[in-house]
């Protein structure tokens, strides 16, 4: 391998790792109520939509469109929740300052007041990314369920 494709390796991998730290971004700031944290994940025009996911749950979220407002839907959506979000089995592919990832979040919400009740949730995340002045941004992001376990009515109310 020449040196010019040792850095060109080691840029993608840098650029992988980065994508895979958006999204991991994004679920700390849900989960530490961080709602500075989670805007800084997406971009002033984003698009967040966790439809197919709330529906099989039997909740109808419509998609969210703007940074901002995507993190203060979902801080409020959440207020009465615990919840952990845990990312695994990320897979990032590149095409130059754009980027697309695919990950599965097992989201697990307890009632703040109740941590008897809980649902957990294996969800797939789609998410496309765009590079930003210093870190990756999240330009659409879709959620769809893989499956479910738990009191679904926990999420009543989101």
């Amino acid at each position: 391998m020449s040196v010019t494709d040792s850095i060109t390796s080691l840029t993608a991998t840098a650029d992988k790792l980065a994508v895979v730290e958006t999204l991991y971004r994004y679920a700390a700031g849900l989960d530490l109520r961080d709602r500075a944290l989670l805007a800084s994940a997406f971009t002033h025009d984003a698009v967040a939509d966790f439809g197919p996911a709330t529906a099989k749950a039997g909740q109808a979220y419509p998609p969210v469109e703007g940074g901002e407002t995507i993190a203060a839907a979902l801080a409020e959506s959440l207020a009465a929740l615990d919840t952990t979000h845990s990312v695994s089995n990320p897979r990032v592919s590149l095409d130059g300052d754009t980027a697309r990832l695919e990950a599965i979040v097992a989201c697990q919400h307890l009632p703040r007041g109740d941590h008897s009740r809980h649902v957990l949730m294996t969800n797939r995340y789609d998410v496309e990314l765009v590079r930003g002045d210093e870190v990756w941004l999240i330009r659409r992001v879709t959620v769809d369920n893989a499956w479910t376990e738990g009191d679904t009515s926990v999420l009543a109310g989101i």
